[in-house]
């Protein structure tokens, strides 16, 4: 139940976070009560009777082993490899390098194991005994979720980071502000917020970030924050209008992908003095539980710096210098916090900016913008919108203008990404293709991507899973 999750801690050591994920897994064992009637033919018999012998778990042993490059298996000493040991004595043995791997182990211990139809405080597995070896392919295996055009509340994230620790996901990226509302309090600049979010009930304040990148850690999730900009930054305009430029400009299609229209200035001192000031809150906090920063750099409108006035142009020859600068700066500030700096894939690809080599390009428009991002050199992050963009398919928010007869917007009402990606889709995808061999060790891993244009805390569950779990299957 979402609604009673436990208060946490700030985890003190790994020692803290695997007694505590060893509380929750005998939780889980006796509590979940599935019985896996569709996992047999019909009226078969398949649970252990009642005057069957039965050999109990005794302990639980985990063992740390040191990573070492000359070890025969390479890929069984990742991070999070571990393997899982049930002797036919009932002794469980898991080995593992890290604490990460162990708090994988405990989750696939706990799906051995199912309730009886005739009395489900009574559990069994009928695997044992058995040996498991298990390690992931790539590094981040994320979900990219949209908090801010569409309220999702702290307690919703919570929700869905015990779901992703159960499919072994260990990336959350939290699309944090947007241009529709900016929830995420910035004490240094409170109007942002105050002014910025749909309702004061509706902000995130610092210790709901907290909590939720806390709860993350002990689950083995790292719970990072994007601010995106230039772009989709209107919400930015209810506080400090004069930063923004074109802001809900009608029409608004020559200005924005979507309503409403506005985006920071590139060429004002002013809008550098309030990214120092926002960078220099938000970066201490949530470097404490992360090690990433995404900095956006997507759909940026080239005409809506024309209405600027620091810039009045809309020719990328103009326009690119003074991004550059923009992205220096922002970078700057991210790797002084010792932080990753994360963009979507246009500030590579479509504006060509010089970005130090250890920066993340997340690709999304196709599987061939991953090729492109990796023959360039650049570290990426896959999860095209083909495949893995999970809101797609549920036809177009944005109302008709009756007045215009070319509109896009029309019957059968589709959205822009249609069709809908089902599971098999998601785990159809195969991130490897086309990728030549020289270039793969950049490819980092994926994301599975949740906008929230029609997403809110009642539909979150269904829009995720479990398609979701298709693509950590992938991971």
């Amino acid at each position: 139940d979402r609604r009673t999750q436990p208060k946490i801690k700030k985890p003190s050591s790994t020692q803290a976070i695997l007694y505590s994920a060893f509380e929750r897994l005998k939780g889980i064992i006796f509590s979940q009560q599935f019985v896996p009637f569709k996992f047999h033919p019909k009226n078969s018999t398949f649970e252990p009777g009642a005057d069957d012998s039965r050999i109990h778990i005794k302990k639980i042993v985990i063992e740390e082993q040191q990573s070492t490059d000359q070890q025969e298996d390479a890929d069984d000493i990742s991070d999070e490899a571990y393997t899982l040991q049930i002797s036919k004595e009932g002794i469980a043995l898991i080995k593992t390098v890290s604490y990460r791997g162990g708090l994988h182990a405990f989750n696939t211990f706990s799906q051995l194991f199912y309730a009886h139809s005739c009395c489900k405080n009574e559990v069994y597995t009928p695997y044992a005994p058995v040996v498991i070896k298990d390690w992931p392919l790539f590094e981040h295996r994320g979900l990219n979720l949209d908090i801010a055009r569409n309220r999702i509340s702290p307690k919703d994230v919570i929700w869905t980071l015990e779901i992703m620790s159960f499919t072994k996901l260990n990336r959350l990226h939290l699309h944090a502000t947007d241009a529709q509302s900016w929830p995420l309090e910035i004490p240094a600049l409170p109007d942002l917020a105050r002014k910025g979010a749909y309702h004061q009930s509706q902000i995130w304040t610092t210790a709901d970030l907290k909590e939720v990148q806390e709860y993350g850690a002990y689950r083995g999730v790292e719970v990072y924050v994007e601010v995106d900009m230039p772009g989709h930054t209107a919400s930015i305009f209810h506080a400090y209008p004069d930063l923004i430029t074109a802001y809900n400009k009608q029409p608004w299609g020559p200005y924005a992908q979507e309503p409403p229209s506005g985006q920071l200035r590139l060429n004002s001192p002013d809008v550098h003095r309030f990214l120092t000031t926002l960078l220099n809150d938000l970066l201490p906090r949530i470097s404490l539980y992360s090690s990433h920063f995404h900095i956006g750099g997507d759909e940026l409108n080239a005409e809506a710096y024309n209405l600027d006035l620091t810039v009045k142009s809309s020719s990328k020859a103009v326009i690119r210098p003074l991004l550059q600068k923009f992205f220096n700066h922002v970078i700057s500030h991210t790797s002084s916090h010792f932080l990753t700096p994360v963009l979507w894939e246009e500030a590579l690809l479509e504006w060509d900016l010089n970005l130090l080599k250890d920066t993340v390009i997340q690709s999304w428009r196709s599987h061939s913008s991953l090729a492109s991002v990796v023959a360039k050199g650049y570290r990426a992050l896959f999860g095209p919108c083909t495949h893995w963009y999970l809101d797609c398919g549920y036809g177009t928010w944005l109302d008709p203008d009756p007045s215009n007869p070319d509109t896009s917007i029309k019957p059968p009402y589709l959205d822009w990404c249609s069709p809908y990606k089902n599971w098999r889709q998601v785990y159809s995808y195969n991130p490897w293709a086309d990728i030549p061999e020289e270039h793969k060790h950049l490819v980092l891993g994926g994301e599975v991507h949740l906008f929230s244009e029609l997403t809110d805390s009642v539909t979150l569950d269904n829009m995720l899973w479990l398609r979701a779990a298709a693509a950590a299957e992938v991971l």
